[in-house]
């Protein structure tokens, strides 16, 4: 009696300890959630360089563990995770190899909790491949936001410059300051219960790029990656509700007549794209006084003319000031929370939201 009383004991030991085992959840299990321009071809191992793009689930316990692969782009670049748990505030993670299995969500309270994984750097410091999860369960995640937005724009929509916590300006490596999960964009769509894609990328244009840059953004925005011209975007994947263009800060002062007829083009491939979207065109939250005012007769003369033939989902936005108090006059952290709650104010007016 002694004896089956004991290996009943241990037998249901072993099956507790088991049963609190952590399984490994691959990144094509339908519980895991992905949003951003991501490339499927390999289901196991998605890939994506957009700065932005998020990756979410829900799990069961005190600790998950995250595998990502860094392409590790020149063989020494190095991106960013945001990685959030239960909207609490960011953990910064830079990754350190080819293959980095993160560790750093643990000792958590016992329950449910739900994770976000985000891209901070872009396409210019290389691709990620999300491998896997390894958690105690995965659960199914609440539906997503009904509403859906994507910000177009270069250095600032990504979020250069702007996070000096742990590196000061001109210390480390360029990108060393780079926080997309904190930029103006996805702290709007937060605030306005939005799905959110960054299609942005440091140093382009719409007519004149930054710094050598190959491609301008009309060539490169129906790719995955704006850094490459190469995979094609699928629109059907994610259409969105609201477009912003923030474009002009790499154009700078341009001849009047070249720069809007490039962007009434732009305007016009977009929304055979988004044929339902509210166009939203933006002044640079980093522009000095005079590509400012610029920019304002630019913008306002392009929306003129585009609604005067028929399009009445075309609208203009322009920021109060200049916002320069990151690395290389861009907006750092406090600034884009600023820059956001200008856009937040409108866009819940014009959207109803």
């Amino acid at each position: 009696m002694v004896r089956t009383t004991v290996t009943l004991f241990f037998c249901l030991m072993y099956m507790a300890s088991a049963a609190a085992k952590d399984s490994f959840y691959e990144a094509d299990n339908k519980l895991i959630q992905y949003t951003g321009r991501i490339d499927f071809t390999d289901p196991k191992k998605p890939r994506f360089w957009t700065a932005g793009v998020y990756i979410q689930a829900k799990f069961e316990g005190t600790y998950c563990e995250i595998i990502v692969n860094d392409e590790m782009l020149w063989g020494n670049s190095h991106n960013y995770l945001a990685i959030i748990v239960d909207n609490q505030a960011p953990i910064k993670v830079k990754l350190t190899g080819r293959t980095n299995t993160i560790t750093a969500i643990k000792g958590l309270s016992k329950g449910a909790h739900t994770i976000t994984i985000c891209k901070n750097t872009e396409a210019l410091i290389g691709y990620l491949e999300f491998v896997g999860l390894k958690c105690q369960k995965l659960l199914p995640l609440p539906a997503r936001p009904v509403h859906k937005i994507e910000f177009i724009g270069n250095s600032i929509t990504s979020g250069m410059g702007s996070d000096l916590a742990s590196v000061a300006c001109d210390k480390g490596v360029w990108y060393d300051q780079h926080n997309a999960w904190l930029a103006y964009g996805p702290i709007t769509a937060r605030a306005l219960n939005a799905q959110w894609h960054l299609t942005s990328e440091s140093g382009i244009g719409l007519i004149h790029n930054c710094c050598d840059k190959p491609f301008l953004m009309p060539r490169v925005f129906n790719k995955v990656s704006l850094s490459q011209d190469s995979i094609v975007w699928d629109f059907t994947r994610y259409q969105p509700d609201v477009v912003t263009i923030c474009l002009g800060q790499n154009d700078g002062i341009q001849d009047s007549l070249k720069f809007t007829s490039a962007y009434i083009d732009f305007l016009k491939t977009l929304r055979g794209y988004y044929p339902q979207a509210q166009l939203v065109c933006l002044t640079s939250p980093m522009a000095n006084d005079g590509l400012r005012k610029v920019l304002k007769n630019y913008i306002t003369g392009v929306v003129t003319h585009v609604q005067a033939q028929g399009d009445q989902r075309v609208d203009k936005f322009f920021f109060s000031r200049g916002f320069n108090k990151g690395c290389g006059a861009h907006p750092d952290l406090d600034d884009h929370q600023n820059i956001a709650a200008e856009l937040t104010a409108y866009l819940k007016k014009k959207m109803n939201w």
